[in-house]
């Protein structure tokens, strides 16, 4: 393995992913792709930056793949799904995948989901990471971020199955696959510590690549 240039950080909703890897890429002095992810989608999209929120990491809705394929069955030859400019989740991809490579060509990076463990898999200086928690941890980690606990319940049930079907959707992966990932920690140890464990895993990589 090469010297860590990129670490990606794939997580379960509420394991407290977005704080930790802002915790990770402070003490490393490194850049942050989480929501800056989500604004550089939106402006190479010309969209609102909420717009990609709502759906980076997710299938579109069915009524809307509907409307897609109607659109294309309607305008083929003549007009199509492209020049309408719709915002899907194809589009997203595309971004995405555009901007995850760009980000790890330039280094010393740590990038939040959006899939980008398995768009760096055969990168040498990447260092994947999986976070996951206990279910009374990750609620609790929502209520005191200020969602109200229905609803924390309710996104911790849904929200990974969507992200699951979207990594086998679009990377043919069933979500999480161990196999892309050289750590995987549990939250409930805290931030600090997740980080720590993170920097040693790396630093025993290099010293054995070394």
């Amino acid at each position: 393995m090469d010297k860590v240039r990129i670490i990606t950080i794939e997580r379960e909703f509420g394991s407290g992913a977005p704080a930790i890897a802002k915790l990770l890429a402070e003490r490393l002095g490194w850049k942050l792709w989480d929501d800056r992810m989500t604004k550089e989608i939106a402006r190479l999209a010309h969209c609102a930056e909420a717009q990609v929120a709502k759906r980076e990491e997710r299938m579109d809705p069915l009524y809307y793949r509907l409307m897609k394929s109607f659109l294309r069955g309607s305008f083929e030859g003549s007009l199509n799904v492209q020049r309408l400019n719709l915002l899907d989740t194809d589009v997203i991809f595309r971004l995405t995948e555009r901007i995850v490579h760009s980000a790890a060509d330039e280094g010393n990076c740590v990038i939040v989901g959006r899939g980008a463990a398995f768009f760096l898999k055969e990168r040498k200086d990447a260092f994947h990471v999986f976070l996951y928690a206990p279910a009374d941890v990750k609620i609790r980690r929502l209520t005191e971020s200020g969602t109200d606990r229905a609803e924390a319940i309710e996104q911790v049930e849904t929200v990974d199955r969507e992200r699951a079907d979207f990594i086998k959707r679009y990377f043919g992966i069933e979500w999480p696959d161990r196999r892309y990932y050289y750590l995987m920690v549990n939250t409930a140890i805290g931030d600090e510590a997740v980080v720590q464990t993170i920097l040693n895993g790396i630093a025993v990589m290099e010293n054995q690549a070394g």
